[in-house]
């Protein structure tokens, strides 16, 4: 019988600082680029009152193999994490996974940001006010000397209170703006974190120099930019080029109008190897469009089951032969 490590929420959040994530996933770009690294899209399947979703990669590096899988029905989302030994091929863990998910979305676009934006770059631009959005300033602040955020989400209670939580949280000023161009002005950093399906940060507000992660979109028919803020992009770099031509809608009317040809975007783990050039100078405008890849959940999921080993934190159970 062998024996697997269930981890719950509540342990997973015990377990993921930041700072791991960040480490982890700016591995998992260098390995991804090294070709040592195997991941597949997103596939989507229907169900009679939701959709099930499944991401399978392969990291080596981290000794698993395995997928994301999540549910969404009834307007709830459910994640799970199944890890296997791609030395043995066993079954080693089972996270739930929708902490690990926030964590490392928001770790991938702090990676794009450590290597795409300018050094000076010390005010953020942020639209959208969810959860996923605080993972996405947690950590630009933790690879980036930031002195201000200016938040913008169409609910005007819920920025001013997204705003309180995120100052208390990261201990500088962040301001609920009224008007959204007003969140883009003076910001060399921004993110976009909506389910919009129509555009909310436009090319005419950004700044010279500025850099976007653009994390929202990960369906064909929602774009968070407008076609001038691609077409103001020196550098656009995808998380994975193959899964951005089937989920970037942020990309499809550029493409469609030739501003951008897909051999012109590049992948992030290209800039992080050192295999391609990041930032050409201070004032390119740069981009990042975050997808979400299964080997960063493989490769963070791994890496909090090797910590609870450690500290003895979740569950073992003995299954299979």
């Amino acid at each position: 019988m062998g024996r697997i490590r269930l981890l719950t929420e509540a342990e997973v959040t015990q377990l993921l600082p930041m700072s791991l994530a960040l480490e982890t996933v700016e591995s998992v770009f260098r390995w991804q680029a090294a070709g040592q690294t195997v991941n597949k899209p997103r596939v989507r399947l229907r169900a009679p009152k939701g959709l099930l979703q499944v991401m399978p990669a392969v990291v080596p590096e981290v000794g698993a193999m395995g997928l994301k899988a999540y549910t969404v029905v009834g307007g709830r989302v459910r994640f799970v994490v199944p890890l296997f030994s791609t030395e043995t091929g066993e079954l080693i863990g089972i996270l739930e996974a929708d902490r690990l998910g926030q964590v490392r979305t928001g770790a991938a676009s702090g990676v794009a940001t450590k290597y795409l934006a300018r050094p000076d770059a010390d005010v953020v631009g942020c639209y959208g006010t969810g959860y996923q959005a605080e993972t996405q300033l947690e950590a630009i602040c933790g690879v980036r000397r930031i002195r201000r955020i200016q938040v913008y989400g169409r609910d005007p209670e819920r920025r001013q209170g997204f705003a309180r939580t995120m100052e208390e949280r990261l201990k500088l000023p962040v301001v609920a703006m009224d008007r959204p161009e007003e969140a883009a002005r003076g910001a060399l950093i921004l993110v976009t974190m909506t389910n919009s399906k129509t555009p909310v940060l436009h090319g005419a507000w950004l700044e010279p120099g500025a850099h976007i992660n653009a994390a929202g979109s990960n369906a064909l028919d929602r774009a968070e930019l407008d076609v001038e803020a691609v077409r103001r992009a020196a550098l656009v770099v995808a998380d994975s080029r193959e899964q951005a031509q089937i989920e970037c809608g942020d990309l499809v009317e550029p493409v469609k109008q030739g501003i951008i040809t897909w051999d012109r975007v590049h992948e992030l783990g290209e800039v992080v190897a050192g295999k391609r050039p990041g930032r050409a100078s201070p004032e390119a405008i740069t981009l990042f469009e975050s997808q979400g890849l299964a080997m960063q959940d493989v490769a963070v999921g791994a890496r909090l089951l090797d910590l609870a080993r450690q500290g003895s934190v979740g569950r073992e159970i003995e299954f299979g032969a």
